[in-house]
C-alpha cells in the first residue's frame, strides 16, 4: 500500500479527498499527522496554489503528495471571491463571516443574476521536484441564495443552490455531493489517470 500525504489542514475536504482515495489502495496521511506546517499560498490561481501546497507537502515529508485549491466564482461580483474563497472576510476569515459578507455582497442582486460556480484543481506530485505534475480541474453550476439551508458540508455550501436537485449543497449527502461536485469531478479524474499512469 503506498503512502500519500494530503496537502490541506481544511477537515471538510480531508474527509471528502480521504473517501474517494482510500478505495485506491493508497494509506492516506493528513499533512498535521506528518507534522507539515501550512505554507502561504501566494499563487493568483487555484493551479499555482494546489503546486505550491503539494510541492511543500512532498518535500518535507519525502512522499507523494495531492493538493487541492478551490473556491467559489460569482459572475456578479466578477468571479470573486475566487482564490480567496477561504480568506474573503479576512483578516479572521471563518465560513460565517464569509458567508456574510457574500450575502451582504449580493443582496440588491436578483436571483437570476446571483449565478455561480464552484471550481477545484487538484494536484498530484510524485515527489517535491516533479517536473509533471497530473493536474485535474472540475466545475459545478449554481446560484447563490440570500438564506442559509442545510446542515451538511463547509464553506458556502448553505448558500450554493443547485437547479438540478432543487437544494443547496448543504442539503446533499456526502455520498451525492462527491457523485456531482466541483472536487468530486477532479478527483474522479485524478484516480482514472493514477489508475492509467501507474504512478
Amino acid at each position: 500500500m503506498q503512502k500519500l500525504v494530503i496537502a490541506s489542514g481544511n477537515k471538510g475536504k480531508l474527509r471528502e479527498l480521504a473517501a474517494l482515495l482510500e478505495p485506491l489502495d493508497y494509506q492516506v496521511h493528513t499533512q498535521s499527522e506528518l507534522n507539515v506546517p501550512d505554507v502561504a499560498e501566494t499563487g493568483t490561481t487555484f493551479v499555482e496554489n494546489a503546486i505550491i501546497k503539494a510541492r511543500h507537502a512532498a518535500e518535507i515529508t519525502g512522499l507523494p503528495a495531492v493538493a487541492d485549491d478551490s473556491g467559489i466564482e460569482v459572475d456578479a461580483l466578477d468571479g470573486a471571491p475566487g482564490v480567496y474563497s477561504a480568506r474573503f472576510s479576512a483578516p479572521d476569515a471563518t465560513d460565517e463571516k464569509n458567508n456574510a459578507l457574500l450575502v451582504e455582497k449580493l443582496r440588491n442582486v436578483p436571483e437570476a443574476e446571483r449565478t455561480a460556480r464552484y471550481r477545484a484543481v487538484i494536484v498530484y506530485m510524485r515527489h517535491a521536484k516533479d517536473p509533471s505534475p497530473i493536474i485535474c480541474e472540475g466545475s459545478w453550476e449554481g446560484r447563490i441564495v440570500l438564506e442559509p439551508r442545510g446542515e451538511g458540508g463547509f464553506g458556502y455550501d448553505p448558500y450554493f443552490y443547485l437547479d438540478t436537485h432543487h437544494c443547496t449543497s448543504a442539503e446533499l449527502t456526502a455520498e451525492q455531493k462527491n457523485a456531482i461536485s466541483h472536487r468530486g469531478q477532479a478527483l474522479k479524474q485524478l484516480v482514472s489517470r493514477l489508475n492509467t499512469d501507474h504512478v
